[in-house]
């Protein structure tokens, strides 16, 4: 029997498989998009190189991971009869990770959010009809707070209906959940809702690149459109994979819904920019929230145009409202189970933006060595 867990050649959903095969010796049913078997190992393995060496991904491949090429949008992900049914049958535990993140287009998030959702709560349905599901862990958003201000969230007051939502990425993951909770009532739930996911405070390399183009960006301003104490909830991506990995195989949780954020100690920006400019001797940057109204003009303004600068600042303009709602999420729930808290980002901070500028963006993938055969059928 495996856990079946989507979402596995993403950022977070990559953490969250070499966690569970490294410290929960886990096998894993794994949807995989690919135009064959090979090519989905392939971006598989683009995916976990960060993780573990070739030899390791291998061993894995052959022994403890089931690849099923299939698409979180079609009809039964797209598998035939016998491929379907065998992952029903082989999966006791459902791990959910993968969501559009594009936050511009409801089209995206409508499809991918809501229909590919349903589709992996189908097949929780059939798999715990036949042999019973062990649990369900949905990973979610602290996004499904709505617009907020000047706050700190708890998990039991995140989702007010009647508030208004940032962008469809958050709205359709919202009512994930809810069709989680409605439609798996007698099956063991788990709600994961990470804040912002930036780095790993293990190592500098990354493969998520997004939000640090944003990041970057504003940490080469000498002037910054903020309020000097607001708070930022960034969070490491290991505390949230470990987190979600011992979590989803614990037998029985505390609680069935948990924020994946720094809580109360979020750091505000003007501790992050000092940590920063002295990691560089450099002077930090000013502050002068009286700008907020012209900056986010601007971005607007340069968001329509193509080019560099163009995509530079429409990820801007997407990730802006996140910078500028000083609310932290409460994490005493994952905190207290855990036994630990999440990295400060100014201990990591620096060697991200370092690596991230040496190597333009993007991460120095390894192709498939030559000789080493192909993917497991």
């Amino acid at each position: 029997m495996a856990i079946f867990l989507t979402g596995a050649t993403g950022y977070i959903g990559a953490h969250v498989a070499a966690n569970l095969l490294e410290r929960h010796d886990s096998t894993l049913n794994l949807l995989v998009r690919g135009r064959d078997p090979q090519d989905a190992a392939v971006r598989l393995w683009n995916a976990l190189q960060l993780h573990m060496p070739f030899a390791k991904f291998y061993e894995y491949l052959q022994t403890k991971i089931r690849i099923f090429g299939g698409d979180l949008t079609d009809a039964r992900f797209g598998l035939d009869p016998d491929s379907y049914d065998r992952l029903v049958h082989t999966t006791d535990s459902v791990i959910h990770c993968a969501a559009s993140l594009n936050r511009k287009s409801e089209k995206s998030c409508l499809n991918v959010n809501l229909r590919g959702t349903l589709e992996v709560v189908q097949l929780a349905r059939r798999a715990h009809y036949y042999h019973g599901l062990q649990r369900f862990s949905n990973v979610s958003t602290v996004a499904v707070a709505g617009k907020r201000s000047h706050e700190i969230v708890t998990e039991d007051r995140s989702i007010e209906w009647e508030r208004s939502d940032y962008d469809p990425y958050a709205r359709t993951k919202k009512f994930c959940e809810h069709m989680v909770r409605e439609l798996l009532p007698d099956v063991p739930l788990t709600i994961f809702r990470p804040s912002i996911v930036l780095g790993d405070s293990r190592y500098p390399e990354t493969t998520q690149f997004d939000m640090v183009r944003s990041f970057v960006f504003l940490a080469g301003l000498p002037v910054l459109p903020f309020r000097p104490e607001d708070k930022i909830d960034i969070v490491n991506v290991d505390f949230v994979a470990d987190a979600i990995a011992t979590l989803h195989m614990k037998a029985n949780p505390l609680h069935d819904t948990y924020h994946l954020s720094s809580g109360n100690d979020s750091q505000s920006f003007r501790e992050l920019t000092t940590a920063l400019a002295a990691a560089q001797s450099k002077r930090g940057p000013m502050f002068m929230p009286i700008l907020e109204g012209p900056f986010i003009s601007m971005v607007n303004m340069l968001s329509n145009r193509k080019g560099a600068i163009g995509h530079g600042a429409a990820l801007m303009k997407v990730f802006l409202p996140y910078l500028m709602w000083n609310t932290v999420f409460d994490n005493t729930r994952v905190t207290t189970e855990m036994g630990r808290k999440p990295a400060p980002f100014s201990q990591y901070s620096f060697p991200l933006l370092k690596f991230s500028r040496e190597h333009d963006f993007s991460y120095p993938y390894q192709p498939w060595p030559e000789g080493a055969g192909g993917a497991a059928a």
